[in-house]
């Protein structure tokens, strides 16, 4: 079991962000997971210029390090996101990130894998932060398990309960992995973004071509 963890904070290892990241998969690894932190800030994520080219034969021409990226979320059962709060959302590595995703989206790539998502905020909002997060994980076909947030500017010591919270959030994760949680609703909204998905891209098979052929090899195409 290979969980990975996503912190999209500038703030390196000050990032408090960072600390619920970790506390994650910290939880994760009392579970048996083999896990892994990452500094989003480390990779070179360059905006995504609607070429299309994804659809069409899966590459993008984009000369950066999100391929790197992107195979290491490929390669793990479990994903953990994190951001701290700028202006009610995540921050703008991140959101490169998502926006470089159109592909997996629509064909679905992180069906049966789970993950969840941590936020750290000034104020406020932190919460509406996670549920962007893991929104997105669902978007891409994952089950989101749960999420933390915590707004340390108006309380600096409501950290470290939040660690003990993101390091239970972390075992949740590693047992979903593995079977011991179900999550009904989420297995039937996968199901009808497959086939909305699956539709769309039939309608567009000559554009589509490599995500046509996705849905071929996965047995889903109706």
């Amino acid at each position: 079991m290979k969980i990975i963890g996503i912190n999209a904070s500038p703030k390196g290892k000050e990032s408090r962000t960072l600390t619920l990241v970790d506390a994650v998969l910290e939880g994760a690894k009392a579970e048996g997971a083999e896990i892994e932190s990452l500094d989003l800030y480390e990779y070179k994520i360059l905006y995504c210029n609607d070429c299309g080219l994804c659809y069409a034969k899966g590459e993008c021409p984009l000369l950066d390090d999100f391929s790197d990226l992107f195979d290491k979320m490929m390669d793990a059962d479990g994903i953990v996101l994190g951001s701290p709060n700028y202006i009610n959302s995540v921050t703008a590595p991140m959101k490169a990130m998502f926006d470089r995703m159109a592909d997996a989206i629509h064909c679905q790539m992180f069906y049966k894998k789970y993950g969840c998502s941590v936020c750290t905020a000034g104020g406020a909002h932190e919460m509406d932060v996670v549920g962007y997060m893991n929104s997105v994980l669902t978007t891409l076909g994952a089950t989101a398990i749960g999420g933390v947030g915590v707004a340390i500017g108006r309380d600096p010591s409501a950290l470290e309960p939040a660690k003990k919270q993101a390091f239970e959030l972390g075992k949740k994760l590693a047992q979903s992995i593995r079977g011991e949680h179900s999550y009904p609703e989420q297995d039937a909204i996968h199901e009808q973004t497959r086939d909305y998905f699956c539709q769309l891209v039939k309608f567009n098979k000559e554009r589509f071509s490599h995500e046509y052929d996705w849905y071929v090899d996965m047995g889903w195409m109706k």
